[in-house]
């Protein structure tokens, strides 16, 4: 990096930089944006991002980021709770929210199973997942894992966990995503759209 700037710019221009998707050039632009921008609305991101920190923890029941010991959707009287969703991350779990098509509990693995990133069954909250089911009248497990090798191996894992479990375990359907033409699918999305085929 250029000694252009002063260290202090420097410094935030750095630490920009570790975000992911943020090279030194976007990271530089975005340092001179804040620096371009009134004190009162920098010192609130700042402010922002030091509670971020301090205040947001993974919720006791289910993994996903809450302020308290709970998170929303486990404090929220109106969710079904004899549903739970299993989802890879909390960003995936705000894309099946996004949808307004579950109305279950969640369990966030925060991440799936990857020998080579040294990710086994410990890693993930597997465990946690099962001490639920002793504790929890669940009657639903619903797997919703992208359909790549490690979501596919963790919800065969998940499927072979379950089994001693007197619970109903259903996987989201995969296949053509709305507006694809199905001359252009690869062979897997067209096997499981296939599989995934529903009476009308």
């Amino acid at each position: 990096m250029s000694k252009v700037f002063p260290k202090v710019l420097e410094r935030v221009v750095q630490n920009l930089a570790r975000l992911p998707g943020l090279g030194e050039k976007s990271a530089t632009r975005l340092a001179l944006f804040l620096l371009g921008q009134p004190k009162e609305e920098t010192q609130e991101l700042a402010h922002s991002l030091l509670e971020l920190v301090e205040k947001v923890r993974l919720c006791k029941r289910c993994f996903n980021f809450a302020e308290g010991e709970w998170c929303r959707f486990c404090l929220d009287p109106e969710r079904n709770k004899s549903q739970i969703c299993i989802v890879e991350d909390p960003a995936a779990l705000s894309a099946i929210e996004e949808s307004k098509a579950y109305k279950g509990l969640y369990h966030v693995l925060h991440g799936l199973l990857s020998p080579r990133d040294g990710l086994g069954p410990r890693e993930i909250k597997i465990e946690a997942l099962l001490e639920r089911l002793e504790r929890e009248p669940v009657e639903e497990i619903l797997i919703a894992l992208s359909p790549t090798v490690a979501g596919e191996a963790t919800a065969a894992y998940l499927v072979e966990c379950l089994k001693p479990y007197s619970v109903k375990v259903t996987r989201i359907a995969c296949g053509i995503p709305m507006g694809m033409d199905i001359r252009y699918a690869d062979q897997l999305t067209l096997k499981r759209a296939l599989e995934a085929r529903q009476r009308l």
